[in-house]
């Protein structure tokens, strides 16, 4: 990479800030996600369009791939050795078959459309990779990676890592394969040499492949991995030390070196340093300082990966496109279509369920940025004509540039059908031998709380839920419950609901809970409902359809935190509980009244209204307290430290008050 001066470095970096925070705000609004908008920036402002920063985007990508790198650090500080354990068959199996059975396909496809089986097959193996940055990326902006098509995603990027290495080690035996079984000697030379580069430590020179330097390269994995898991014991009184000095930016430099240290000792023995770096944070994931570690990467983390996809986004040749037009479409399409099938597949195969297997399919449907570095080195080994290489770079790119649209389409179209066409359960509902004068529908984190505290009061209840898991935790518990769908009348009247004296409705889904209490006031009147609200407009809904009680699933929690500040800054518990019991009417009384007038233009004044009379209200308790402690003659403390509360609250603490 050429020198270049100041004026000129201020420009690019000019180019490339202002071209993310105008795109990226655009592609969050409409919904799109960061990296999209990314990647339009860069394509707008690279060398085949407005061209702000020259021709040296490829050069930027080798700075951003740190990006990559820190993300699957960040990614492996989260994920514990035991949680990397229990995902060891989705890793190998669910991996494995993901990458042999894409390459497959990929390579029928090539073998049909006339190309060469060396060169289908090399082409598969390019292809069948995904991209790690963008499949992370938006998945964990999604939160979704902890979703079991997100677990599994996870486990097929973390297993194409490793199979980056083979891969290299494959692709100049297919270039130099002449359709028979004879090589002649420069061709097993070739061969040689190929496999000697990849293994061996930059310098060495290319001396005969045998048994011994087998023997030493293994010997260098394992002493990498051996200082890696030694770090774990090093690094604990490392980072003591460097946080005795209480210098922030010595604790960030010490864990930007950690993060490269480790790149560059997985580079010497010619592993993935992206895996590397995730192995690193596996083996601190268990570390006192893994929080800290993670707070002073994610800046660096964030801005380089959207460098990378910017750099991703300037790539991509329009003149190559416009020129090929065709041919790249269809490259992309083939590429997404077939990755999709062959995911889609496996994840039917692997129970995914089928909102799993369509998110594991669309997340990895694109091609992959370590593409671009095999493709590279396919150039250099002769793997595919120039022309050829030029078209698989261009379609990877924006295969990569569609995996956004593709999750989008997923989550707002697709996902809200799937939910919505009330498909008939794959398990048919249990028979009730039982009736209870309560009926419980849900039991999630809330319906089991007060399942479990009505039962420990004798309380008998009939337990209905529609996820076969919650049933089969419950059982393992000791506890009874039947799978069904609460919104059936038949299950209902299975359950006892003509006799019951009350149902509980604690389901997650709003518009299903709605739909119960619809049916629930139509056919069984009698039945007092006390409801669950997941959300204040939710509790709008339920008052509306005349529900008494209704209970918000973090108002009570959020109360007794707040009780517990007031105890903590001294407030008296008398006054405490007054305040308390004034709030939780106050309350009340305002869901019911703005629930009459929202969506009108009268609602956010009604609103301040109400704020303002609680604050009143509670402030007039505190004075009465005050008053009547007054006239029996003792000092109030109540009112005084209702004053003093503010006060106590912004003193400095120990270390401010030392300063």
């Amino acid at each position: 990479m050429a020198s270049m001066d100041l004026p000129t470095i201020a420009q690019h970096c000019s180019g490339y800030l202002a071209a993310a925070v105008i795109s990226v705000p655009i592609a969050q609004r409409l919904g799109l996600g960061s990296v999209l908008g990314y990647l339009l920036a860069g394509a707008a402002i690279g060398p085949f369009a407005l061209n702000i920063v020259g021709e040296r985007s490829s050069d930027i990508m080798h700075v951003a791939e740190f990006g990559v790198i820190l993300t699957l650090f960040i990614v492996g500080l989260e994920l514990h050795p035991a949680t990397l354990w229990r995902l060891r068959s989705a890793i190998v199996g669910l991996g494995g078959l993901q990458v042999v059975l894409t390459t497959v396909a990929l390579a029928l496809v090539g073998v049909l459309a006339g190309f060469s089986l060396n060169t289908s097959i090399a082409a598969g193996l390019i292809l069948s990779l995904s991209s790690t940055a963008i499949g992370l990326q938006s998945l964990k902006e999604k939160g979704l990676l902890g979703t079991p098509g997100g677990k599994a995603s996870f486990s097929v990027l973390l297993f194409q890592d490793l199979a980056v290495i083979p891969i290299l080690a494959v692709l100049p035996l297919l270039a130099m394969s002449t359709g028979t079984l004879v090589l002649d000697k420069s061709q097993i030379n070739h061969a040689h040499a190929a496999v000697t580069a990849i293994s061996a430590v930059p310098g060495e020179s290319a001396a005969r492949f045998t048994v011994m330097e087998h023997l030493f390269h293994i010997s260098k994995l394992v002493l990498v991995f051996g200082a890696l898991l030694g770090g774990r014991f090093l690094v604990r009184p490392w980072f003591r030390l460097i946080a005795a000095a209480r210098l922030q930016e010595l604790f960030t430099a010490s864990a930007l070196l950690l993060v490269f240290g480790t790149t560059l000792l997985m580079d010497l023995v010619g592993l993935s340093p992206a895996l590397g770096a995730f192995v690193a944070g596996v083996v601190l994931a268990d570390s006192e300082y893994r929080h800290q570690l993670e707070a002073e990467i994610a800046p660096f983390k964030g801005l380089l990966l959207g460098l990378f996809f910017i750099a991703v986004g300037a790539s991509i040749d329009f003149a190559l496109l416009r020129a090929n037009l065709v041919v790249v479409i269809g490259l992309i399409l083939t590429l997404i279509v077939v990755k999709f099938l062959v995911l889609w597949g496996l994840g039917r195969a692997f129970r995914l369920g089928l909102e799993g297997s369509l998110l594991f399919a669309f997340a990895l449907s694109q091609g992959c940025e370590f593409g671009f570095v095999l493709l590279s080195f396919s150039a250099q080994h002769a793997v595919f004509p120039m022309e050829t290489i030029k078209l698989l770079t261009l379609s990877i790119a924006l295969s990569m540039a569609a995996t956004p649209l593709l999750l989008a389409l997923h989550e707002k179209v697709i996902v809200p059908r799937l939910r919505t066409s009330a498909p008939v359960p794959e398990r048919e509902p249990d028979k009730i031998d039982e009736h209870c004068p309560v009926i419980i529908a849900g039991f999630g984190r809330f319906g089991n709380i007060a399942a479990r505290f009505l039962r420990a009061n004798g309380v008998s209840a009939t337990i209905l839920d529609l996820d076969s898991e919650q049933i089969e935790l419950l059982r393992s518990v000791g506890l009874k419950g039947y799978y069904g769908d609460a919104s059936r009348l038949d299950l209902l009247r299975a359950a006892g609901i003509e006799n019951a004296k009350l149902l509980l409705l604690m389901i997650d889904n709003e518009a299903k809970a709605l739909e119960i209490v619809d049916n629930v006031r139509h056919h069984f009147p009698h039945v007092k409902i006390l409801a669950r609200a997941t959300s204040r407009d939710h509790a709008y809904d339920l008052i509306n359809r005349n529900i008494d009680n209704v209970y918000h699933e973090y108002f009570g929690s959020a109360l007794d935190l707040a009780s517990d500040t007031l105890r903590e800054l001294g407030v008296c518990p008398d006054s405490t509980a007054s305040a308390l019991a004034v709030f939780r009417a106050r309350e009340a009384e305002s869901l019911r009244e703005l629930a009459k007038i929202r969506g009108t233009a009268e609602y956010f004044p009604a609103a301040q209204k109400f704020i303002a009379a609680t604050e009143a209200a509670i402030r007039d308790g505190c004075l009465a307290d005050a008053a009547e402690a007054a006239t029996t003659g003792e000092r109030s403390a109540a009112l005084e430290q209702m004053d003093e509360v503010g006060a106590k609250a912004a003193e400095p603490g120990p270390e401010r008050a030392g300063a």
